[in-house]
């Protein structure tokens, strides 16, 4: 507990900072490009490379004749339809205006003389004091990311191998282990799709104001059909999608098939390679400790950077995230699991998860499925009476790959992300893209080591094969610790679930019986 007091104290005290920062300062709303008079409106005469008009799809000179400001409430409606209140443009001054009136990260459209539009989101004048007092925070903010991307690929890939792996020497467990295989895909597939129709009805990230740069045009991979997804997971350099997070999907479909073929391989290979990874693995978890060690002082540094510029306006959007997330866990562990329970277990959901609190407890308390794993062991055999054969199988692997609260969150965290990029301009989330959402999500929830906060890393390869800027995942940080111990009391409710239905179909009498 005192690692979770410790994140949240620091995350309060850089909202506390940045709302300082905010006051004493002076900041403004900046558009990077000038405009100058012409017939009918005005004409873009330059724009600062990376800034926001340049950004906005516009090129010197392209012509606008109204803006529209305000749009973030109306584009959170869905799909930004709805009446505009459009301000025409006749002069230089009339754009100076709308932007003085605007607040940064707001987004605005433009409209040219044809009707078209573009859509433009207001950053911070880089001249600015405001901007000199936010760099050391946005300075320490981009190291912290910039180790949470170092950590993709050798967590991905060890911890893929690892468990394919393991579960591969187990044939004499062939028909338990297939019913726990099940089970488990089964699950996080029911979470995924919950928190994808959620995140999907209620827009939470559409028209966002999060202070996140939008993506420029020609910034994101072409769109593909579904077959064409599949035919880039196919790797024709393994050393190449290994030095690039962008290629996750091969990263993931060479760590599957290696570990697929290790469990075919002669000794005493196959023995030295498997416990090389191991070790490897253990390695690796080891350097994601120490660097989610540093989770306070990156949410501190964020917190600043992304209140300083944007005030209280971040935080209508990462609550109403904060609460899809909560109301599909919900879901999932309220609706989703006991049905289960009661259709293939024959038991009563409230009876057993009475019996479960000390593992669902201990689970609230580390944020972790794997610190809870002794407790989880213990809590099935003695008070929910299933034998030690099933739950000496059932729970460490349910520890390891069984993730439905992960899977759940880094499906919401992500269609979050691409919904803001997607009202902010040039991207698209189509359904092909959410389809590599749920088959990464599944895929990247196995891979996800039991330590606190490790699917905020699993979900930044699913960013990069988007194509999505990783920044996005550092912001969600800062509410990421009061999620992490709920969705890890749902990952351990799952492999108790789990334990006990297969116990069940085994013909244990031992669990409890419906009530």
């Amino acid at each position: 507990m005192k690692f979770h007091w410790k994140v949240l104290l620091w995350m309060a005290a850089g909202v506390i900072v940045g709302l300082v920062l905010q006051a004493a300062t002076e900041g403004k709303a900046w558009a990077g490009g000038s405009f100058e008079a012409t017939e009918g409106g005005l004409e873009l005469v330059s724009a600062v490379k990376g800034g926001p008009l340049d950004r906005s799809g516009l090129s010197v000179g392209d012509r606008i004749d109204a803006i529209a400001l305000g749009s973030a409430t109306l584009a959170r409606r869905g799909d930004g339809s709805g009446e505009k209140h459009w301000l025409a443009l006749g002069s230089p001054a009339d754009f100076d205006a709308a932007l003085a009136a605007s607040s940064i990260g707001e987004l605005a459209f433009l409209r040219r003389p044809d009707g078209t539009e573009e859509l433009v989101t207001f950053a911070m004048d880089p001249n600015s004091s405001r901007a000199a007092w936010i760099e050391p925070f946005h300075f320490i903010a981009n190291i912290f990311l910039a180790l949470l991307k170092m950590l993709i690929v050798p967590v991905i890939l060890t911890s893929i191998v690892t468990g394919v792996a393991g579960v591969g020497g187990m044939g004499d467990l062939r028909r338990l282990g297939g019913k726990t295989f099940l089970y488990y895909i089964s699950t996080s597939l029911f979470a995924i799709v919950a928190g994808q129709i959620l995140v999907t009805v209620f827009h939470p990230g559409t028209g966002a104001v999060l202070g996140l740069a939008p993506l420029a045009e020609g910034g994101v991979a072409p769109d593909e059909s579904f077959l064409g997804v599949l035919e880039r997971m196919v790797p024709p350099n393994v050393v190449a999608a290994l030095s690039d997070n962008g290629k996750m999907l091969q990263v993931i479909f060479f760590a599957l098939l290696f570990g697929a073929f290790l469990t075919r391989a002669a000794e005493p290979h196959r023995t030295r390679v498997r416990e090389l990874f191991d070790s490897l693995f253990h390695v690796v978890m080891g350097l994601a400790e120490g660097v989610l060690a540093l989770l306070p002082y990156g949410v501190f540094a964020l917190m600043v950077r992304v209140v300083a510029k944007t005030g209280y306006a971040v935080f209508e959007p990462l609550l109403l995230y904060m609460a899809v997330v909560v109301g599909a866990l919900a879901i999932h562990a309220l609706v989703t699991l006991p049905i289960l329970m009661r259709v293939f277990g024959r038991m009563s959901p409230l009876r057993w998860a009475k019996a479960m609190a000390p593992a669902l407890m201990t689970a609230f308390s580390t944020s972790s499925s794997s610190m809870t794993l002794p407790v989880t062991l213990e809590t099935v055999e003695k008070r929910g009476r299933v034998s030690n054969r099933v739950t000496s199988f059932t729970l460490p692997l349910g520890a390891t790959i069984n993730m439905d609260g992960t899977a759940l969150y880094e499906c919401i965290g992500v269609v979050f992300l691409a919904q803001y990029y997607g009202s902010a301009g040039h991207f698209e989330l189509t359904l092909t893209s959410q389809a590599l959402v749920v088959v990464m999500a599944l895929l990247a929830s196995i891979g996800a080591a039991g330590i606190p906060s490790a699917g905020l890393v699993m979900m930044l390869s699913i960013l990069a094969a988007l194509g999505l800027p990783l920044e996005g995942a550092a912001l969600l940080l800062a509410v990421d610790r009061p999620l992490d111990m709920l969705r890890t009391v749902v990952n351990v409710w799952s492999d108790t679930c789990g334990a006990a239905i297969v116990a069940r179909t085994e013909g244990e009498s031992g669990p409890l019986e419906a009530g």
